[in-house]
């Protein structure tokens, strides 16, 4: 991120482009592997309907919080918005989530 001034004095932003989609790519692997690894524990754990779906709604939110920890308080150097950051493929990874979901939870809970 670099404060560009301009004429008129007020400031731009220039963002590095490559380097905020290498970031955005290595939080949605971050995404996949948190859905898959907390529908496999739901299934384990037996959990199913709204305390299911609760647990996503938790792991996902714990994974943005971990990742703004992480970033600091300059989280602006590595991501445009924090709001984005956690909503950007947020029912995608639902899918992954449920399928690991399901296939755990019939394997051990389904006789």
């Amino acid at each position: 991120m670099t404060k560009i001034k301009n004429d008129k004095n007020i400031a731009a932003t220039a963002y590095n482009e490559a380097a905020i989609r290498n970031n955005l790519a290595v939080v949605e692997y971050c995404r996949t592997s948190m859905a898959a690894l907390s529908g496999c524990t739901a299934g384990l754990l037996g959990l199913t309907g709204l305390n299911g779906a609760g647990f996503y709604i938790f792991a996902i939110t714990g994974l943005w919080i971990m990742l703004l920890l992480k970033a600091g308080p300059n989280w602006k150097k590595y991501f445009i918005s924090r709001r984005s950051l956690l909503t950007n493929g947020f029912f995608g990874q639902l899918f992954t989530y449920i399928l690991c979901w399901t296939f755990l939870y019939g394997m051990v809970h389904v006789y």
